[in-house]
């Protein structure tokens, strides 16, 4: 379930992108595939916005579901707790895009934060190489967004700086559900 939700919004990500009248990864937030606020004016374009908006809630819905199997399998339950939040945080990314202001950014909080914490944590389930790898994409992702937030975008501008955030935490997601998959 981890490797179909993040694989699928790894696509349709692409898709959406593609379907946005002049959208740049540098400039526009991921989330403006979904709704583009600025100020007190909002555009959806569409399709792009109910492909964005339903792609990251299946996202965020399979990750629920994943942790919650994850706990019942006896999983170390921080990670599986840590999944959980991201989850959550994705589908309520979906449910308020940014035409809904503070529940929109407080939800792609919660995922990014989340969803980073939890690749530390998973050196708890993972083994070999994958044990150091998941958890390095997590201090990336983290570190990511400290300059997300701080405004700090090295030359990427703040699209581009969101965009290594989200892909960190996406392909570790790959990575865990392709590694979980091969251990069932």
């Amino acid at each position: 379930m981890i490797f179909i939700g993040c694989a699928q919004f790894l696509i349709m990500l692409v898709v959406s992108s593609s379907l946005y009248p002049g959208y740049s990864i540098s400039h526009n937030y991921i989330s403006d595939l979904g709704a583009t606020c600025r100020g007190s004016s909002c555009i959806v374009f569409q399709p792009s916005s109910v492909i964005f908006n339903t792609s990251v809630s299946l996202l965020g819905y399979l990750l629920v579901v994943a942790s919650i199997l994850l706990a019942r399998s006896g999983s170390k339950g921080i990670f599986a707790s840590l999944l959980l939040i991201s989850g959550l945080g994705a589908i309520g990314v979906g449910i308020f895009p940014e035409s809904y202001g503070m529940l929109h950014s407080i939800s792609a909080l919660i995922t990014f934060l989340f969803g980073g914490l939890a690749a530390i944590t998973s050196h708890r389930i993972l083994e070999g190489p994958a044990r150091l790898i998941g958890p390095s994409m997590g201090v990336l992702a983290l570190l990511f967004l400290a300059l997300f937030i701080l405004g700090i975008h090295m030359g990427l501008g703040p699209g581009g700086v969101e965009r290594i955030l989200a892909y960190l935490e996406l392909l570790f997601g790959v990575m865990l559900g392709g590694y979980l998959m091969s251990r069932s």
